[in-house]
């Protein structure tokens, strides 16, 4: 079978054209295509990601850290949609590509990276424990016998875990499915104590209320990105490095009353 050079050519060609039209666009081009940037993000995390029920608009650090993104890559804050997660379906939704990144209180950690591509760190905390100050539990030893409640889907459940086996306390773990019903459960009785990240603990302090004096492990919060997406992880960290360089993150951390 004779094969011309024009042929070869021509078949090379398709064969380009083909392979381009079944390859998977990067994920700047998948944003610019949408005109607009979908961030997962949670809505009942004041300081971080919260939806205002009079409003009906989100704030938090993480709101802006989106906008941030949106502006970066699209020259406009204004282009981010908002898609609300929680700690067990937020990698599911990122997974799917429901959403293009997760800035969700996501913490970093050996066995996510193997899953996510990860940003740089933005915020850093620990895990802490919320309990009724009629209650009379002054320390994590108190515990031994109580009902701690975590959100479904949280690393804290293995913090906490490992904290009483350090210290030698039995207790009983029991899993809401968010931060606002681990505090009307924690308000109606349900359960002895609210174990979360302190940062978001701060954010359901009232009169009747105390966060106990321990603090468990370290937690780096990072924007989680579909791993291998390097043109997106490049864009989310040049925004952070800017936001670390110009001072403009310790003015948001002060915007919405947070420190590390």
């Amino acid at each position: 079978m004779k094969i011309t050079i024009k042929s070869f050519f021509v078949a090379a060609l398709f064969a380009t054209a083909l392979g381009g039209a079944f390859a998977k666009p990067n994920g700047i081009d998948r944003i610019k295509r949408a005109g607009t940037v979908t961030v997962g993000v949670k809505d009942d995390v004041p300081g971080f990601g919260f939806q205002n029920k009079t409003t009906k608009e989100y704030e938090g650090l993480e709101i802006d850290l989106a906008k941030a993104i949106a502006k970066q890559i699209l020259g406009n804050e204004s282009k981010v949609t908002f898609v609300t997660v929680n700690a067990k379906n937020r990698s599911a939704f990122l997974n799917q590509e429901r959403v293009d990144m997760v800035i969700a209180t996501f913490t970093v950690t050996e066995e996510r990276k193997q899953n996510y591509d990860f940003s740089d760190v933005y915020y850093t905390d620990s895990v802490g424990i919320m309990v009724k100050k009629a209650s009379g539990i002054t320390s994590f030893k108190n515990l031994e016998n109580k009902k701690v409640g975590i959100t479904q889907g949280s690393m804290t459940t293995t913090t906490i875990k490992n904290a009483a086996i350090k210290e030698g306390v039995f207790l009983n773990v029991v899993t809401y499915p968010s931060n606002q019903t681990l505090k009307d459960a924690l308000d109606h009785n349900e359960i002895d104590a609210f174990a979360i990240d302190h940062s978001i603990l701060h954010g359901y302090i009232d009169d009747s209320v105390t966060i106990l004096p321990e603090h468990f492990d370290e937690m780096m919060y990072a924007i989680a990105i579909k791993k291998d997406n390097t043109a997106v992880t490049k864009q989310v960290n040049e925004v952070i490095r800017n936001l670390i360089k110009t001072g403009e993150l310790d003015k948001l951390l002060a915007k919405h009353g947070l420190k590390y």
